[in-house]
């Protein structure tokens, strides 16, 4: 179990990592590398592997928000009926149940702001079990999944010694 988190909190950082890297860091054999994440894979413990994108330096103008969504329970399955249908619209990108005064955070994507409340308005708030929605539109992302978006700016002032 040890070995598998351990291959696991490198991978999570660097998804990148060969097999022969990961055996060599973690001091074990790389077949032994290979069988646990082929393992893993398949117990769905690792789901996929995603790249971590910079869409701003592509020119890519799409608008990211976060919408709270306030839904009634059902009887016998709680949240996760009304999760599963937002989670297969295609705009959604997350759907985590959440403690609070909402139950649920959705996180959409959409070429432009009307993209978004047009989801909102169209497809979301119209569920039956949705009771209300706030929508926060992402203005920057300064981090995400370990990498930092922006670099930062070279000190260009002069030193000045006494």
């Amino acid at each position: 179990m040890e070995l598998r988190k351990r291959i696991l909190e490198l991978i999570e950082y660097d998804a990148k990592l060969s097999d022969k890297s990961l055996a060599t860091m973690l001091e074990v054999d790389e077949a032994v590398v290979k069988d646990a994440i082929a393992k893993m894979e398949h117990d769905k413990i690792i789901l996929g592997y995603n790249t971590v994108i910079n869409w701003e330096k592509m020119g890519c103008d799409g608008v990211t928000a976060m919408i709270d969504v306030k839904v009634i329970p059902e009887r016998e399955v709680g949240f996760n009926a009304i999760a599963e249908r937002i989670y297969r619209f295609p705009e959604v990108r997350c759907v985590y149940l959440m403690s609070g005064t909402y139950d649920l955070s959705v996180v959409v994507t959409g070429n432009s702001m009307k993209d978004v409340a047009r989801f909102v308005s169209h497809k979301l708030s119209c569920l039956e079990h949705v009771q209300g929605t706030v929508t926060h539109f992402v203005l920057k992302r300064y981090k995400q999944d370990n990498f930092i978006f922006d670099e930062p700016e070279e000190d260009k002032r002069l030193v000045v010694s006494p």
